[in-house]
């Protein structure tokens, strides 16, 4: 085997490896599961932060309005998310194909 067999068997070796990596890391369908996971946690952090804004009465509304210059950016898009999203029974479905 010479050196250009070699470096092509590397080169196809490579490939292989950095197209499993980039199906594992996003293409595959358990990233979007990931994905989805992370948004509800986000969104269960900031209802517990944040209930007024949907009318539950919190007692800790004044110690977590310090936190709003932080959460401004996420606040709008999260409160939009909230109100066009269904039911969480409906969300948790989709992952079990109900």
């Amino acid at each position: 085997m010479d050196l250009a067999d070699r470096i092509e068997a590397f080169r196809q070796t490579l490939d292989e490896w950095l197209r499993g990596l980039y199906h594992g890391m996003i293409s595959h369908p358990s990233y979007e599961k990931i994905e989805k996971e992370a948004e509800d946690a986000e969104d269960a952090f900031l209802l517990a932060c944040f209930p007024d804004a949907f009318g539950i009465p919190s007692p800790v509304s004044y110690y977590t309005a310090e936190l709003l210059p932080f959460l401004e950016d996420e606040f709008e898009s999260w409160e939009r998310r909230l109100w066009d999203r269904g039911t969480l029974l409906e969300r948790k479905g989709q992952q079990y194909h109900f």
